[in-house]
């Protein structure tokens, strides 16, 4: 597999994008994603609409997405008012061969995470540095309510130890120093797992610590993953 450049990642992104975005119908409902990724497809779904005409409601997973949608003039809508969608198309951090996804490197798991179950069909897409072999090289990251963080934490390192992983886990903090807040006003902890044996027993383990919102573990959620590499699109899975 040929390596890209640095110089070349947004413009692999641009093209898994558009290669999702042409799977977008007239009269679709669709889930827009969060991160660099996703904002390409933010912005050449919006210039299709513009030039076809196309009939889209866009579901947006954070405020950063429902801004850039909002001043591109896609029509957005909520999960309350529309729940149930066609397709969501998302980026990932980590995707591994069975479609499994280590997401929330923007802090947006959460929402994403509604926003894809409610949907049909989940497009993860991604350049090819993204697939590994398995997940964990990626910090896992866990939403958790600020009250009793610390007691949260000391449950989450038992459960991640228990699951195999090399864990230390660290509260993410913004560029400036200060702490992360998600927008539904939580904490963010990253876990460095090195690797994660069990992706879904770890997954069904995390979803029992109580304080703990969301874990970045999409298990059996993807339906297919387009990456883009220096000698191409590659899909994986199933897009239609």
């Amino acid at each position: 597999m040929s390596q890209p450049t640095p110089d070349t990642f947004e413009i692999l992104k641009r093209e898994a994008a558009a290669r999702a975005v042409a799977t977008v119908r007239s009269g679709m409902k669709v889930g827009l994603g969060t991160g660099s990724t996703a904002r390409h497809f933010v912005d050449l779904l919006a210039a299709r609409i513009k030039a076809e005409g196309l009939d889209i409601v866009g579901v947006p997973t954070s405020e950063a997405t429902r801004q850039q949608a909002e001043g591109l003039g896609i029509v957005l809508s909520t999960l309350e008012q529309t729940p149930a969608l066609d397709v969501t198309v998302d980026g990932a951090d980590e995707i591994d061969p069975a479609l499994r996804l280590i997401k929330g490197g923007g802090g947006a798991h959460l929402r994403e995470k509604m926003v894809a179950l409610a949907s049909k069909r989940l497009i993860v897409i991604a350049d090819e540095t993204k697939q590994v072999a398995q997940l964990g090289r990626f910090k896992l990251p866990l939403e958790v309510v600020p009250f009793g963080l610390n007691t949260t934490q000391q449950r989450l390192v038992a459960v991640l130890v228990g699951a195999g992983c090399q864990t230390r886990i660290t509260r993410r903090l913004k560029a400036d120093g200060s702490v992360f807040v998600t927008d539904s006003g939580n904490a963010i902890l990253d876990a460095d797992c090195v690797a994660i044996p069990d992706p879904d027993a770890l997954a069904h383990a995390l979803d029992g610590v109580t304080g703990l919102v969301e874990h970045g573990l999409f298990i059996g959620m993807a339906t297919a993953a387009i990456l883009a590499t220096a000698d191409g699109i590659r899909v994986m899975g199933q897009l239609d």
